[in-house]
């Protein structure tokens, strides 16, 4: 009976997305993400030891790295050297490098966009936070969108980090109790901006990696509980899936943080050889405590409103992904396995 029990695994879990432990077991893994978003800088801060604990070979910011919506960039800097001068994350720095984007909070405007008239000065601070040499071409770009390639021994992983903050057009409120914006219509507006979607065209035409990383501070998937998330503009959503099939991307995952909460989201895309997945990973510090449920049709596995951080362990020999999303004491709160294709 064991045997046909494994036999039926092993067919429903390579046909399905699901959340599977029996068939899908990878024992060792070739490169490990660590990633969060949303942290208080004047917060404790917990996760910096229990993240080591996983040997993370890069960990990266999903933005709202500090809380500093200010027009005063004093202050800003200040916050920056706050969260740089906590002695755990100091640790992290010291053993792991380090990458991520910024949201609305470190970007200094909530829920801020193309109107910030602090954008370019924050940018500057972003860069500081992250280390980036004062000559990096980094520095005169217009918006802190990145890429590199990490090899290894058995592959490459490409990090792809975008940003959804400095060339956003401005949201459509919503005057329904609930929602704060609806989706534009007729394509209007964009996320990217026409030099960002120009640069992200050429990285992903360009890539051979085995697996490719988009970081996107806001939600691409999830798109109905009215905040911000991709689906206010959804031109752009459909630009991005249409880049994916015709650039041939393969073992695309997308990564975000936002909305307090951590969950993983999965959508057919039509072109697609697989699924194509967004786990969000939110927050550090504090959570959604008073969560109580929002439609996500995309949705798979259970809502996570309480602190924690997400990692993903890839095994190139299998191509299997294993994404966990850790709580307090490196707890996995919740797991879920792909395997990917080599082809």
């Amino acid at each position: 009976m064991m045997y046909f029990f494994k036999l039926f695994l092993l067919f429903f879990c390579s046909t399905a997305i699901v959340f599977c432990q029996e068939d899908l077991k990878n024992e060792k893994e070739d490169f490990v993400i660590a990633f969060g978003s949303c942290n208080k800088q004047n917060s404790p801060q917990p996760f910096w030891n229990e993240i080591l604990k996983n040997n993370p070979d890069v960990f990266i910011w999903g933005g709202d790295n500090i809380y500093s919506d200010t027009e005063d960039m004093d202050v800003m800097k200040n916050n920056y050297t706050i969260q740089n001068s906590n002695p755990d994350y100091q640790k992290l720095k010291k053993n792991v490098p380090v990458t991520g984007t910024w949201d609305d909070h470190d970007y200094g405007l909530n829920d801020g966009g193309v109107e910030w008239n602090k954008k370019k000065e924050s940018q500057q601070l972003f860069l500081d936070f992250l280390e980036v040499p004062k000559n990096d071409p980094k520095r005169t770009r217009e918006g802190i969108y990145n890429s590199k390639i990490f090899e290894i021994e058995k592959g490459s992983i490409k990090i792809i980090v975008l940003d959804t903050r400095y060339f956003r057009s401005s949201l459509k409120k919503s005057n329904i109790e609930g929602r704060r914006y609806e989706p534009h219509q007729n394509e209007e507006g964009t996320i990217l901006g026409k030099k960002q979607w120009e640069w992200l065209e050429k990285e992903l035409e360009s890539n051979y990696s085995d697996f490719v990383i988009i970081v996107s501070s806001i939600q691409f998937l999830s798109s109905e509980h009215g905040f911000e998330t991709w689906g206010n503009f959804p031109g752009e959503v459909e630009r991005l899936k249409s880049i994916l099939v015709d650039k041939g991307v393969r073992n695309a995952i997308i990564l975000s943080g936002d909305r307090h909460v951590s969950e993983f989201s999965v959508a057919k895309v039509k072109g697609l050889s697989y699924p194509l997945l967004d786990f969000t990973s939110s927050g550090l510090t504090h959570s959604y405590s008073n969560y109580k449920g929002e439609s996500n049709k995309y949705r798979i596995g259970n809502v996570i409103a309480v602190p924690s951080f997400g990692v993903l362990k890839f095994d190139l020999d299998s191509y299997i992904v294993t994404m966990q999303v850790r709580g307090k004491n490196n707890v996995v709160l919740q797991e879920f396995k792909k395997q990917y294709s080599k082809k």
